[in-house]
């Protein structure tokens, strides 16, 4: 198979970083994506509503959506495809189908991060005058997994591949918000092979990791806390105290038992609430996250926490709301597909270190993806791409080794063409 073209794949990257949009706001993404798609050739793009099911998490409010669709359009964005993902029905499926042969999937993120990007002359994309216009940013490398999505998908078309291949461009990942509207969009059912990506995780350029494992299933949740505001100084007993009923809660979360048959984790990450010094709060609001090694244990966390919510604010006469704003289930690698990319990478001249399993530590809403594949009968993977970065994951001065992107392009396209040659 031909080797990547890294320069056009640098500069797509180097584009998407210039125009980071967070969760459900990706639609200058998405449109360029689908630009490339366009360039590639292929015929069959599922865009907005077409490309997901109505099980979307964390969508901003109309407001926000719409000053983020302002600002595509002025950037350039297709019109038409704008009006496709009104409401903040972004991301794309694209689907190529070469021949008779199994279904092979290909799962990329494509959204970024609410943070500012450094400023510092030492950060590469300031120095070299792609950081971020948007005020957001690609901190995770999601603008990596975009492009290497593309990539895939033109080097497919210049190999022997026999099948149909579909890449997933899925928004929304940061905020465990996309995942199960692509898993429930139809666009999987048939799906018999998937792939899904991502750079860095702490491994070096040159290391690719076939399997990563040891996923954490996650659900975040927002509580609300309601209860009756009074004079603080003339009549503090007419008053039920919602910050109390909150502080109440936070304390009883971290009393939670861990749980014997795996890790299982609580934070209790923003809490706010209240009015003024002299008043009694009559609101206070606490978001948070449940993690466990399983989906079952992930559950006994979250069952726990909504347990202590609810009695903090009874004790406290109180009431409180507890809304889902993301979700994802456990997941692992499956075995078949880790020999066939632990085989792609060490034929690679620039893999270094062809690795079989590695462990996340973390939450990936992939797993829903991956979940529903294999409980139709098909495989899946989630490989790992090294990648030297100078900041961790999330923070302003993240950044990725380019060479990597057109690693992690050959090393999963030749997996997907062997696929189809000789399926696992």
């Amino acid at each position: 198979m031909p080797m990547t073209d890294d320069d056009h794949l640098v500069a797509l990257r180097r584009d998407l970083h210039r125009h980071p949009e967070p969760a459900w706001r990706e639609f200058r993404t998405t449109a360029r994506v689908v630009e490339e798609l366009d360039r590639i050739g292929v015929e069959e793009v599922h865009v907005g509503r077409d490309a997901l099911a109505d099980a979307r998490l964390s969508v901003p409010d109309a407001d926000d959506l719409a000053a983020w669709r302002t600002r595509a359009r002025e950037a350039g964005a297709d019109a038409d495809l704008l009006e496709a993902m009104d409401g903040g029905w972004t991301g794309c499926v694209a689907v190529l189908e070469q021949g008779e042969g199994p279904t092979v999937g290909l799962r990329v993120d494509i959204d970024g991060l609410p943070r500012e990007e450094s400023t510092d002359s030492d950060h590469v994309p300031a120095r070299e005058g792609f950081r971020s216009e948007t005020g957001a940013m690609h901190a995770c490398g999601h603008d990596a997994h975009a492009t290497i999505g593309v990539g895939v998908l033109e080097a497919v078309t210049r190999s022997d591949f026999s099948g149909t291949l579909k890449v997933f461009f899925q928004p929304a990942e940061e905020v465990i918000g996309g995942g199960r509207a692509v898993a429930e969009s139809g666009h999987l059912d048939d799906v018999d092979y998937l792939y899904a990506v991502h750079v860095g995780l702490d491994y070096p350029t040159g290391e690719v990791v076939a399997g990563v494992g040891d996923f954490l299933a996650v659900t975040q949740f927002h509580a609300m806390f309601t209860g009756e505001p009074a004079h603080a100084g003339a009549a503090p007993e007419a008053g039920h105290n919602a910050v109390q009923a909150m502080a109440t809660a936070v304390t009883d979360l971290y009393g939670i038992p861990r749980h014997g048959d795996g890790d299982s984790r609580i934070n209790a990450g923003r809490v706010g609430g209240g009015t003024a010094s002299n008043i009694v709060p009559e609101e206070a609001f606490l978001q948070g996250e449940a993690r466990g090694a399983t989906t079952e244990i992930r559950d006994f966390v979250f069952d726990r926490a909504r347990q202590a919510m609810e009695g903090a604010a009874f004790a406290h006469g109180c009431e409180v709301d507890v809304d889902v704003e993301g979700e994802a289930p456990s997941a692992d690698s499956d075995d078949e597909l880790v020999d066939v990319v632990h085989a792609a990478a060490s034929d690679h001249p620039a893999v270094s270190k062809p690795t079989r399993r590695g462990s996340l530590g973390g939450s990936e809403d992939a797993t829903y993806l991956m979940q529903h594949v294999q409980d139709r009968g098909g495989h899946a993977t989630y490989v790992g791409v090294g990648t030297d970065h100078p900041g961790g994951h999330h923070t302003a001065t993240f950044d990725v080794d380019e060479t990597s992107i057109g690693i992690g392009v050959d090393v999963l396209s030749e997996a997907i063409v062997e696929t189809s040659r000789s399926p696992p």
